[in-house]
């Protein structure tokens, strides 16, 4: 993400003078009313519903990229939920290279010219996005120098329509939380305007609030930079605001894997255990009925959450059962890297060791050494365990 952040700045922001009145075609009111169902159906996971209504939008205009976008945004939340699958990948990058052919048609005629930019600037981001997750760090800086070359035209043109805000926001925050992060990459961004993180954060509240098709994506960010703010500052109110979104985003759009997800996993990290383990039930229950979006990625970490507010409560045999689902979830999605599988592995040993039963004490420190570095947090809190426990014998 990061990456792609780094070549969303690579070029310098132009301007353009304002000639001729422009056409705002996703500020028309009536267009937004008729598609309201059909963006609650995308953000609420129900694709084809989504699609289905996209497609009408398309019918009338076939002209304009709004409708081209919007079906690959659709694409995109069928990535979001576990991204290492490339299974969406190939029709994701044609709809966007569909909404850039088109968008590139209408920036030629005056009136549209700011909004083409910013279905450019859209189109070209969501690509480097992609590309950046998949490691094509070349696709992705190219992608991400024409994202900010069309974001630089709509700069600033806001007042047309709140939507133009969104990338503003985006520019204004990571402008100046990159260097601050990665001060390395400082020289790179002296040649570019500054960044101002708190503006960014007062633009994106916004667009949360005002916005019409980029609202929920900028509630995502939105979310997603208060808690880190919030962790990284000390600042617990701002964790409580991302939470209070998070809670917001579920509640509204309930069968949305990745906010329900999301919702959960903040809960927890925030020690509110009862209500984490809450949440995590409905998860599970979700991802064992097969919903869209609930893969195995999800079934794992919120069967992490449970093992651990079991623990808390020294319920053991629940905590061992929900562990055991967090590895065999690991297995299915190949994630056994990552640290809710490992971490279940390491849980499942201390609570089989505390057993006495050292065969499966032994079979879960094995696999977990298998799996992960000795430098690794999770074989620096084993060895802790294991002084912890040796001392006292």
């Amino acid at each position: 993400m990061v990456v792609f952040i780094l070549t969303f700045l690579a070029v310098s922001f132009e301007g353009i003078s304002q000639e001729v009145e422009q056409k705002i075609l996703i500020a028309d009111m009536k267009i937004q009313i008729e598609t309201t169902e059909a963006v609650n159906n995308l953000y609420n996971f129900k694709f084809d519903k989504a699609e289905m209504q996209f497609r009408w939008l398309l019918q009338k205009y076939d002209w304009h990229p709004l409708p081209y976008f919007l079906l690959g945004l659709s694409e995109w939340w069928k990535i979001l939920p576990e991204r290492e699958a490339e299974d969406h990948d190939e029709i994701f990058l044609a709809r966007m290279d569909k909404v850039i052919e088109v968008a590139k048609k209408l920036y030629e005629r005056p009136e549209y010219k700011i909004e083409a930019a910013f279905f450019l600037s859209a189109g070209y981001g969501f690509k480097g996005r992609l590309l950046s997750e998949r490691k094509n760090w070349r696709k992705s800086a190219i992608a991400g120098k024409n994202a900010l070359k069309y974001l630089s035209i709509s700069k600033g043109h806001h007042a047309l329509s709140t939507e133009l805000l969104f990338g503003d926001a985006l520019y204004n925050y990571y402008a100046e939380w990159i260097p601050e992060h990665y001060p390395l990459l400082k020289p790179i961004l002296w040649f570019f305007p500054n960044g101002d993180k708190e503006l960014g954060i007062k633009q994106l509240r916004e667009v949360s609030l005002n916005a019409f098709y980029t609202r929920v994506e900028a509630q995502l960010f939105l979310m997603e930079i208060l808690f880190r703010e919030g962790r990284d500052t000390n600042r617990p109110e701002l964790k409580e605001d991302a939470l209070q979104i998070s809670q917001y985003m579920y509640e509204t759009f309930p069968d949305n894997a990745y906010f329900h997800r999301s919702y959960a996993r903040m809960l927890y990290g925030m020690g509110k255990l009862q209500k984490a383990e809450e949440i995590s039930l409905e998860v599970l229950v979700k991802v064992d009925s097969g919903m869209t979006g609930y893969n195995a990625k999800t079934g794992k970490y919120v069967s992490f959450f449970l093992g651990q507010t079991h623990d808390a409560k020294k319920d053991f045999d629940s905590a061992q059962h929900y562990y055991k689902r967090a590895v065999a979830f690991g297995k299915m999605e190949d994630g056994r890297e990552t640290g809710y599988y490992l971490y279940s592995l390491l849980h499942l040993g201390i609570i089989a060791d505390q057993k006495d039963d050292q065969t499966a004490f032994e079979g879960y420190i094995k696999e977990l050494k298998k799996y992960s570095k000795r430098k690794d947090p999770v074989q620096k809190e084993l060895r802790r365990y294991l002084e912890a426990r040796d001392g006292k014998t």
